[in-house]
């Protein structure tokens, strides 16, 4: 079960994910640090206890692989540089 916090950072990784599909397309295109900053200050507001692979992906900036594991599906995560998925 997610946190708020968790729900949030979701949310904004979700938004992220759909603001840099549509760069290709758009005129102007998106400001992205709107939302890097949100993530950010979402990954300090975690709970002591969060599982560190969700931090490790938001340490590494792996986004794609934290909203994947937000979403539950950590299993389709690759494995890294790092020998981490």
């Amino acid at each position: 079960m997610k946190n708020s916090v968790e729900n949030d950072l979701l949310l904004t990784l979700t938004r992220l994910e759909s603001a840099v599909k549509s760069m290709a397309m758009a005129d102007p295109k998106p400001d992205l640090m709107p939302y890097f900053q949100r993530i950010d200050v979402l990954s300090q507001q975690l709970p002591p206890g969060t599982d560190p692979t969700l931090l490790h992906y938001l340490h590494k900036k792996s986004y794609e692989k934290a909203r994947r594991y937000l979403q539950g599906r950590d299993v389709d995560n690759q494995v890294g540089n790092c020998r981490h998925v």
